[in-house]
């Protein structure tokens, strides 16, 4: 179990589009619109309460105009009023939008990686896969909910300022607009240092749930108390946690002295604005009253604090680019095991499997099976033997489809099964594999994931069938007891009995047996042997086994040795020709059977203790 916590500190996120993030909002262009239209008319009604502070300044208050002074204080009141209430609605809509487009990138990222091939899960850990759905697309809810509204609000806050202080003053106007140039370097700058840092903390916090998963599951709580390691795990734990701490830090701290620069900026801009229009009152200059210099200042602040938060929320975004990047990298896998998009169907399942010059290789260069030709006939049995990795599971992989073969073709009743659609293909290929997965949910829903719609009399019946009815029967809970992660309050013989009765619920015509007793003892294998046995009365069923004693009766005997068919043929008659298949037979014999190995620990145990 791979508990290391792996952190490229070197590795930069890759670009990303800015197209592609566009691509995103498509589907919502017609909320997009009215959310642009409530940010334009907010920045104009946010406006004009300069213009109406001007007003009483200069004109009401001088005159003495009452009427005037309560219209324009009314007016200010409105305009704030009319901001608020404009705020309230933008807010929603903007969250809306933000938590569909969440929800979008979810089901995407879930629907892509459904359709990976086996080999994909096999070189990615669990907690890889969790972190990047839940926590890079979690990360990203602020930026996606709100900065983009934030973007457009204060973006026309600012050109809207920004032409109010032209028409107000031009000579004010350009002194204030000085700044801007500086600020967006300094932006951009910061921005593209968090990113880095962001892109290594996502990172460590994948890490961190991929130990997470492992080591605090049912079988990693065993083995780590198991191998004395509980201790270990806390501090590797420990100093992944620090090193996150320093991630979150230098995210946060990136650029800070930069930024202050910018705030100290924006501050000196009014101090400067006062002095200049100050000198220009005091030396008799025309053109500048001190309405319009205190409406000036207004109109500052209202640009330059959006300027701020633009500059705040570019920084945010070049953050967030790293979070979509890891996303998009998922999104942009490419899928190995494609379904066409015309399949065919087979109206009757007869159950005629062949592989046909098979070849197919995991890595590169190594290949795992060469030239494989064999045909199960319907309603037959097949049993696949051979030493450890001489291809006997990657075959049942190809039948059902978790692969696709680099050379050659595997057909039932004469059509590819590429040919197939992948649900047409799980309805007629059913599997029971040695390491039996049962989801942490009730017996009845476990039978169910085969079949959602069976009814409970069905349920019974498939359970009576695999011979464990009567001990769900006796539970206090019956078919509402739930399993426990992984199935860990039934044993090994339960377990794999409740998935026997859940392919015998799916009741496919093709049976895939992977080697489903090889872990279980004597007396156990019995009884799931039965199972299994009336689970293939009438089935076309390939059995890969560990313990030949199981294959004896089977139609058709097959030995693989690195990938290539060596022998074929029944059990007594591979005995009579005394090769590959009497050799293993006689290795099998002459192992020591793991009953006696319990009662041998049995003996010694107590002597021991």
């Amino acid at each position: 179990m791979a508990m290391s916590l792996v952190l490229d500190r070197a590795a930069d996120a890759p670009p990303v589009d800015p197209r592609r993030l566009l691509r995103l909002f498509r589907p919502y262009r017609a909320r997009l619109a009215l959310l642009a239209v409530l940010i334009g008319i907010s920045a104009l009604v946010g406006l004009a309460a300069p213009f109406l502070l001007r007003g009483i300044i200069d004109d009401a208050i001088p005159s003495g105009d009452r009427v005037l002074l309560t219209l324009l204080a009314l007016g200010m009141l409105g305009s704030a009023s009319a901001l608020a209430l404009l705020g309230v609605v933008q807010t929603l809509i903007s969250t809306l939008i933000g938590q569909r487009i969440m929800r979008d990138l979810r089901v995407a990222v879930y629907s892509h990686l459904q359709r990976m091939s086996l080999a994909f899960f096999t070189r990615t850990r669990t907690g890889e896969v969790q972190s990047r759905i839940a926590n890079d697309i979690g990360d990203m809810q602020a930026i996606v909910t709100s900065a983009g509204t934030a973007l457009a609000t204060n973006l026309t806050v600012v050109l809207a300022s920004a032409v109010a202080m032209l028409a107000m003053d031009w000579r004010l106007a350009l002194l204030s607009f000085v700044l801007v140039p500086f600020t967006v370097g300094i932006s951009r700058r910061v921005g593209a240092a968090r990113r880095r840092i962001a892109t290594r903390r996502q990172r460590q916090i994948a890490a961190m749930n991929s130990q997470v998963q492992e080591s605090l599951s049912v079988s990693g709580i065993l083995l780590g108390r198991g191998m004395g390691r509980s201790g270990a795990l806390v501090e590797q734990f420990t100093r992944a946690s620090d090193h996150l701490v320093e991630l979150e830090v230098g995210v946060e701290m990136a650029g800070r002295w930069r930024q202050s620069t910018i705030s100290i900026a924006f501050a000196a801009v009014p101090a400067v604005t006062y002095l200049v229009g100050g000198l220009a009152l005091t030396g008799g200059r025309s053109g500048i009253s001190v309405g319009t210099l205190i409406a000036f200042t207004t109109l500052q602040a209202a640009m330059f604090g959006p300027l701020n938060a633009l500059m705040r929320i570019g920084v945010q975004i070049q953050t967030s680019l790293a979070l979509f990047a890891r996303v998009f990298e998922y999104l942009d896998l490419p899928i190995d095991v494609v379904e066409r998009a015309d399949p065919v169907t087979i109206d009757q399942v007869q159950g005629t499997v062949r592989y046909e010059n098979i070849g197919f290789a995991y890595e590169p260069g190594e290949p795992i099976l060469r030239d494989v030709t064999l045909e199960v006939p319907a309603g037959s049995t097949l049993a696949i033997v051979g030493a450890t990795g001489s291809g006997k599971t990657t075959m049942t992989y190809l039948l059902a489809r978790l692969y696709d073969p680099d050379q050659g073709r595997v057909t039932i009743d004469g059509v590819d099964i590429r040919d197939l659609s992948f649900d047409s293909l799980a309805r007629i290929v059913g599997i029971v594999s040695q390491e039996t997965y049962l989801l942490n949910a009730s017996i009845a829903e476990n039978l169910r994931f085969s079949r959602p719609d069976a009814s409970d009399e069905e349920l019974v019946a498939a359970a009576r069938a695999a011979r464990i009815h009567d001990l769900i029967a006796s539970l206090p809970d019956g078919y509402d007891t739930v399993v426990g992660e992984r199935g860990y309050r039934f044993s090994g013989g339960e377990k794999q009995r409740i998935a026997i009765a859940r392919t015998m619920l799916r009741n496919a015509p093709v049976l895939i047996l992977d080697e489903a007793t090889s872990a279980l003892d004597t007396a156990t294998e019995q009884a799931v042997q039965a199972a299994l046995d009336d689970l293939s009365a009438g089935r076309t069923t390939i059995m890969v086994a560990h313990r030949l004693s199981t294959v004896r009766h089977a139609d058709r005997i097959v030995v693989l040795e690195r990938g290539r068919i060596v022998e074929s043929g029944g059990h007594d008659e591979l005995l009579l020709r005394g090769g590959w298949y009497a050799a293993l037979v006689a290795a099998d014999r002459s192992a020591p059977s793991r009953d006696s190995a319990v009662q041998h620990v049995a003996v010694v145990g107590p002597e021991v203790a």
